[in-house]
């Protein structure tokens, strides 16, 4: 169950409060020992702040500082594509490709099954926008040394987020975990990120989708991202036979997103399509990123891997979404003395979704005041 409504403690005939970030009645209740302290602590979260103070405790975290990364990169992470119409690439879906390769050939036409399995062009070119509210449960383990396998462990963190969404590569979630809360956007010229207790950081490069709308959530995203892929084979997920349809990102996308003290080694994607239903079943990436040293030559790589597997589909107003999954991340540190791995799991479900929202202007979508204050700088400067 998830709660949209606070009650007004501080007068019982006054009206009750909308949260701004609907969560589980499980993340409510953990919220105090006593109705008068939930709602001190639900005030305090509303107001942007942390709402409990032992994040260092929170998904095996050391730190709060560390916490928030954690969160922010099973939460928010971004994928290495601009998002493209599907109306702008229709020709390339049903074009000649006489001279392609076979895996190009055979890519192109999963993707062509993969858009009537989730409702057709017409269904999802009508689309103008989307919002969509959700719960998680994450759960992690320690960085571990070595390369045994690692288990996660600890209680289970529970949340929920909201997510707007307007074409075509315009986006805002709010996600909110034990207490903890945290921001992230794109307007069409910046993408950007921002927690409770550090200010809003814009990422390199041009502007990027968030990694949900994959995750069987928007399947404009899914197909345009696979219109360029090539199919590398099958596999069994659970009991479908996939097909395996895989994306490597570009050089000079990499080199937009490296900066002076960090290099994206690669970053590729894999996608799981049923060969029964057609649908995405899971969603796969896998990123390298090389720290140079400030003295010396030894750098130390960092590698994330996460894969969601996605299921649960359901029509809402003609368009297949997926509405429930569990994505895992897997950490490795490794380079000079490190060999360091750690795991996150999230389980996710999809309590609403809704298209074409009536009045939803782009200043929902602007960044942080504070955000924009240094891009206006920067452009005077």
């Amino acid at each position: 169950m998830i709660r949209k409504l606070c009650p007004n403690l501080d007068n019982e005939d006054g009206l009750e409060t909308v949260l701004e970030v609907p969560i589980p009645e499980e993340m409510f209740t953990k919220m105090g020992s006593n109705a008068a302290l939930r709602w001190q602590n639900m005030r305090a979260l509303m107001r942007a702040q942390s709402a409990f103070d032992k994040a260092s405790t929170l998904l095996q975290a050391k730190s709060g500082g560390e916490f928030f990364a954690l969160l922010k990169l099973v939460g928010a992470p971004l994928i290495p594509f601009q998002v493209h119409s599907l109306a702008s690439s229709e020709h390339t879906i049903t074009g000649a490709l006489r001279d392609s390769p076979i895996e190009v050939c055979t890519a192109k036409y999963i993707v062509q099954q993969y858009l009537a399995a989730t409702g057709g062009l017409a269904a999802l070119n009508s689309m103008t926008s989307m919002y969509a509210v959700g719960q998680v449960k994450m759960i992690g383990s320690e960085m571990l040394q070595g390369d045994d396998t690692v288990q996660t462990k600890g209680n289970c963190e529970v949340g929920g987020f909201v997510l707007w969404q307007k074409n075509p590569d315009i986006w805002y979630l709010e996600l909110v975990v034990s207490g903890f809360k945290i921001n992230a956007g794109s307007d069409g010229k910046v993408a950007w990120n921002q927690s409770s207790t550090q200010p809003g950081n814009a990422t390199r490069g041009p502007p990027r989708p968030l990694r949900r709308f994959f995750q069987g959530l928007d399947p404009r995203y899914t197909a345009s991202l696979f219109l360029d892929a090539v199919c590398i084979g099958e596999k069994t997920i659970g009991s479908e036979d996939c097909f395996i349809l895989k994306v490597e990102t570009g050089e000079e996308t990499l080199k937009a997103q490296s900066s002076p003290n960090t290099e994206i080694v690669h970053h590729t994607i894999w996608g799981y399509f049923s060969q029964r239903t057609g649908l995405l079943i899971k969603f796969e990436d896998t990123k390298l990123v090389k720290m140079k040293p400030v003295k010396g030559n030894d750098s130390i790589y960092w590698e994330t891997t996460m894969e969601s597997v996605i299921g649960d589909y359901r029509y809402v107003e003609g368009i297949n979404i997926a509405h429930g999954g569990k994505t895992t991340a897997t950490l490795y540190r490794y380079g000079q003395a490190y060999n360091h791995k750690r795991k996150i799991e999230e389980t996710w479900r999809i309590e609403e979704v809704d298209f074409n929202i009536c009045g939803l202007s782009m200043e929902q979508f602007l960044p942080p005041a504070d955000l924009k204050r240094e891009q206006e700088g920067g452009e005077q400067s």
